[in-house]
């Protein structure tokens, strides 16, 4: 591997040193790999195939003690370094062009302990990896609707999902992280230890360091909850959102309802003479005893008309996994999203004029549905500050082929400014593509300062760039 070229962070080119690719080579062994090796091309390939970047050198890291290696031969040259967890960012961060990517994905291990609810993760664990070691004992972390995401980005981002109104964000839940910090340092961060990176990590992105174990608060849910999808024609939008508001204004915290908008799936409960028409999908979750929940979402199913509904006891682990198939690997996709306090008529009408003319049938809006517990945590009290909204809507642009990309791109980037007016102006940043750097202040709100000051201390230089990006404050 002698001379290999690699990027630095200032996109100048550096011939790495033999001592340094044998200090990595010692370390990783086979799992040290170039764009000649085999699995390469695997290691580098991540959700969104809109994003094909190659870099020089994939660190497959296995061990605390890797990451450490990775990160200081980085730094040791300013590489352009990226870290890949489970590859779902949206923004294609998990890849850099020309540079060291850090692959956390061997990173796999769970530790639940039942009786303190609490988990210790490894941040190459999904979504599915850590429901199944929970659901075992019956306990679950909040976390998002896509089951092949990556709890490491989910988290350092936020994290929201189906228990976030009952139990509040993934960050919330975060009781301590080990992190390799730009200067190759494992440093413990939690409310005691190194409290200002603890602030910093929930909510602040991948901007600190390499997170290499998480330890999350559980919950008692499941292994069976209460949840559904019911299925409205789209000619009854206006009827069904303006129930759906009334409804969730006064639902309890057990509750999640979240509304989707698009082109009706085949599911097997839906009419074959409705499958590919727009639809308004009702899909809840209720996260406490099925006879209680049986009566709190009674006037859900008396919404309208609907052409097909599968609501029940079912498995918490297989509701996680139930918007799976819309979200498989290799499409093209691209987001926009906004946050609100209410969603008036007008918004309504937005989603009216761009649901009758979504741009591929893998399309679709969905309005989530906050508060809860999630309002309840001062915004200054981590870096994730975004407690005022109450809803959220995201656009899932997704299609398959590269001719494509001018139209769903167009259209997702037209609904976002046509919905802006109505919105609050602050954005979820795992939501946001990799064209949105203008938003970042948005993002943070006023902790932004403060994250850059943090960054300043334990990333001066900036070695952790590819992501959502805090610049360093003037020192």
């Amino acid at each position: 591997m002698a001379g290999i070229s690699v990027v630095t962070t200032q996109g100048t080119r550096v011939a790495l040193q033999d001592d340094q690719l044998a200090a990595l080579k010692s370390t990783l062994g086979d799992r040290l790999l170039t764009p000649g090796s085999r699995g390469y091309d695997e290691a580098r390939t991540i959700w969104n195939a809109m994003i094909d970047r190659r870099p020089a050198l994939i660190a497959r890291c296995a061990t605390t003690a890797d990451v450490q290696q990775a990160v200081r031969v980085a730094a040791a040259d300013n590489l352009l370094v990226s870290i890949k967890g489970g590859g779902h960012n949206i923004a294609g961060n998990a890849l850099c062009d020309g540079g060291l990517m850090i692959d956390l994905s061997p990173m796999k291990r769970v530790e639940v302990d039942a009786e303190a609810r609490t988990a210790r993760v490894q941040p190459g664990v999904t979504l599915a990896e850590l429901d199944a070691a929970t659901q075992a004992h019956g306990l679950a972390v909040p976390l998002g609707i896509n089951s092949t995401t990556g709890v490491a980005g989910l988290t350092l981002g936020g994290g929201f999902g189906w228990l976030t109104r009952k139990y509040g964000f993934t960050v919330d839940n975060l009781i301590s992280a080990e992190i390799v910090t730009a200067d190759g340092t494992l440093r413990r961060a939690s409310e005691r230890e190194h409290a200002d990176l603890f602030w910093a990590i929930r909510g602040g992105g991948g901007n600190f360091g390499v997170v290499t174990e998480f330890t999350f608060r559980l919950h008692q849910v499941g292994p069976e909850i209460l949840a559904g999808l019911i299925v409205h024609p789209f000619a009854d939008l206006e009827a069904v959102a303006a129930r759906y508001r009334d409804f969730v204004a006064g639902a309890p915290e057990e509750l999640t309802t979240w509304l989707v908008f698009r082109k009706a799936p085949p599911l097997p409960f839906v009419p074959p003479d409705w499958h590919g028409r727009e639809v308004v999908v009702i899909a809840f979750l209720y996260a406490g005893a099925a006879a209680a929940g049986e009566r709190v979402i009674e006037p859900l199913r008396r919404f309208g008309r609907p052409v097909g509904e599968h609501v029940g006891p079912m498995p918490y682990a297989g509701f996680q996994q139930a918007f799976d198939p819309l979200l498989t690997p290799g499409a093209r996709n691209y987001w926009k999203s906004h946050d609100f306090t209410g969603v008036s008529d007008a918004a309504v009408g937005v989603i009216r004029d761009f649901v009758g003319r979504l741009p591929s049938p893998h399309c679709e809006i969905f309005l989530a549905h906050l508060g809860g517990a999630a309002a309840r945590v001062a915004p200054d009290a981590m870096a994730f500050s975004r407690r005022d909204a109450e809803f959220i809507i995201n656009v899932h642009t997704r299609w398959e082929q590269p001719a494509d990309d001018r139209a769903c791109v167009g259209w997702a980037r037209d609904f976002f400014s046509t919905m802006a007016p109505h919105a609050i102006g602050s954005v979820y940043v795992n939501f946001m593509p990799e064209d949105e750097t203008d938003r970042l202040p948005q993002a943070w709100g006023p902790n932004y300062a403060r994250l850059a000051a943090i960054k300043a201390k334990y990333d001066p230089r900036n070695l952790f760039r590819v992501n959502q990006n805090i610049q360093p404050a003037a020192v």
